[in-house]
């Protein structure tokens, strides 16, 4: 009976939220409108009270509804960033999840260039310069340095002015920070990666400004290359000289 019941309240989980995606999806609700009350709703999908009301308990806490008092169940818009979290802990306990990730902030990244070069504005060129200039200021600290990197690519991605591009970096923000920041460590071993950071982010840079979507796209595919080709690095052992003898 208990297994019955589990399933029974699984299903009726299911039903309130295919409702509401379904709805969203076709427009007919928004943020700002207000749901049918708990016991239409339960008459409508067919499933207990309790059912709907945990349901849009579960909803709430994820920012979609927000059930307020004398009013009743009022559709919210949902704060994206909670998507940062949700990936940050998932991802995180997986083997080999950093390589994944870095795919997908390839794939992500390399289009968001491609449409900066078409749509960036001047606001989105002088968000761009301050990360650039950041990046040279905080060449040697790692964490300072890292989120100066990150902000860099975050603003190729902003300047693309593609809500989903936006949502998607925004949702990995957690691993990101720490992947840029595992390489700002590298710098000690690797004296040859000053140069290298504040030079490809510049071409980068130079690449957008002059709205040349392949040279950006080919100049940030090769950034990635190099610093992977620096980690591989790392891994053996192969530092440089220079430092090794400091």
């Amino acid at each position: 009976m208990e297994l019955k019941r589990a399933t029974e309240g699984e299903k009726g989980f299911e039903k309130v939220f295919a409702f509401l995606r379904e709805r969203l999806l076709a427009g007919s609700l928004k943020p700002g409108d207000r749901l049918i009350s708990e016991r239409e709703l339960a008459t409508l999908l067919g499933v207990s009270r309790p059912i709907v009301r945990e349901a849009l308990r579960a909803l709430t806490v994820l920012g979609i509804v927000e059930i307020r008092d004398r009013i009743g169940t009022v559709v919210t818009q949902p704060d994206v960033s909670v998507l940062n979290d949700f990936f940050t802990f998932a991802l995180a306990q997986q083997a080999d999840m950093l390589d994944d990730v870095m795919q997908a902030r390839v794939a992500i990244e390399c289009q968001a260039i491609r449409l900066a070069c078409e749509r960036a504005n001047i606001a989105d060129f002088e968000r761009l310069q301050r990360a650039l200039a950041k990046i040279g200021e905080t060449i040697d600290e790692a964490d300072a340095g890292g989120m100066a990197d990150f902000e860099f690519h975050r603003a190729i991605v902003v300047a693309s002015h593609s809500e989903t591009l936006t949502v998607l970096h925004g949702s990995l923000a957690g691993l990101l920070t720490h992947s840029h920041r595992s390489r700002r460590e590298l710098v000690q071993a690797f004296p040859s990666m000053k140069t290298y950071l504040i030079d490809d982010h510049r071409r980068i840079f130079d690449a957008i400004i002059a709205r040349d979507p392949e040279r950006a796209d080919a100049t940030l595919r090769k950034h990635f290359a190099i610093g992977d080709e620096y980690r591989r690095r790392a891994v053996v052992g192969d530092i440089d000289k220079t430092s090794a003898s400091g």
